[in-house]
C-alpha cells in the first residue's frame, strides 16, 4: 500500500510560515536542494491546498528562465511531470497536471491506495496535512528543521487532542545546520 507523507520545512518552534506569511528562511541550500529533489522522485502523487498550489505555479514555467541552474531546471521538469490534486473551494480551475477537488481528502487518499500505482501519496500545506492525521491517514511526518526561530505563524503539526506515537526512521544533518527528521506513526 502507498505511504502517506507530510513533508516540509520547518523553524525550530514548529512552524511552516512565519507570523508575517513569510518563509524565506526555507530557501534551501544547494545540498538540501538536491535532498528535496531526490525526496520529489519517491512521490506518485501530490495533494495540497489552493495556498501550495499558487505559491508553486512558479514551477510550472520556470524551465523557461535562462537564469535557472540545472538542478532547478531538473526540480522543474519533475514537478511539472508529477500528477497533483487541489483541495479548494474557491479555485474553479487549475492548470498543467493538476486536478481540482472541492473536498473529500479521506476518500481521495483510499481512493489513492487502492489504485495500482508507485510512489508516495504526498501532502503539502499543514491545513490539508492536519485534516489527513486528524482522520489517521499520515504514515510518515519528514520535517527538514531549520535553525530559526520565528515566534508564531502556521504550525508543521496539527493542534489536536490525541497522542500520535512515532517512530525515528532517518535522520540526517546537512553542513547548512537544517536537520532532516523522518518519523513513521506508530501503528
Amino acid at each position: 500500500m502507498r505511504s502517506v507523507t507530510y513533508s516540509m520545512g520547518v523553524s525550530l518552534d514548529g512552524y511552516i510560515v512565519g507570523p508575517d506569511g513569510g518563509f524565506d528562511w526555507t530557501a534551501p541550500d544547494e545540498e538540501v536542494f538536491r535532498f528535496v529533489t531526490d525526496e520529489i522522485r519517491q512521490v506518485g502523487v501530490h495533494l495540497m491546498g489552493r495556498r501550495l498550489y499558487e505559491t508553486m505555479l512558479y514551477w510550472k514555467t520556470a524551465d523557461q528562465n535562462p537564469s535557472l541552474d540545472d538542478a532547478m531546471l531538473e526540480w522543474a521538469a519533475l514537478w511539472k511531470c508529477l500528477p497533483k490534486v487541489v483541495f479548494s473551494t474557491t479555485l474553479s480551475a487549475v492548470q498543467g497536471n493538476a486536478r481540482l477537488l472541492p473536498g473529500g481528502l479521506a476518500q481521495e487518499i483510499e481512493r489513492l491506495r487502492a489504485e495500482p500505482g508507485e510512489g508516495d501519496i504526498a501532502i503539502g500545506g499543514a491545513a490539508l496535512a492536519a485534516e489527513a492525521a486528524a482522520s489517521g491517514l499520515v504514515d510518515e511526518y519528514r520535517a527538514r528543521v531549520y535553525p530559526v526561530l520565528v515566534g508564531g505563524g502556521v504550525p508543521y503539526f496539527p493542534r489536536q487532542e490525541r497522542r500520535v506515537d512515532l517512530e525515528l526512521v532517518e535522520s540526517r544533518t546537512f553542513t547548512s545546520r537544517v536537520v532532516y527528521l523522518r518519523y513513521r506513526v506508530a501503528r
